[in-house]
């Protein structure tokens, strides 16, 4: 079920917004609620840190030489 509300928002921004909608073949409507769906279902982390998280981690001495392990990783790509 849909509900309406009502926002105070600078008529500029309104007016770009609407034009960026109109592009993007959506509505405002379409642009707040996929805005608030993405607020409302992200994590506490921020994406970034999510991603970082989420990469594979190395298995690093405490001695080795990471100028050279990441010479030698770039020249084997």
């Amino acid at each position: 079920m849909k509900a309406r509300i009502s926002l105070s928002i600078d008529s500029d921004l309104v007016k770009q917004t609407k034009s960026y909608a109109k592009k993007n073949q959506t509505s405002v409507s379409g642009l707040v609620e996929e805005y608030f769906n993405k607020v409302v279902n992200s994590s506490k982390k921020s994406n970034i840190i999510s991603l970082i998280e989420g990469l594979e981690k190395p298995i690093i001495e405490g001695n080795a030489d990471l100028k050279k392990i990441f010479h030698e990783q770039i020249l084997s790509k």
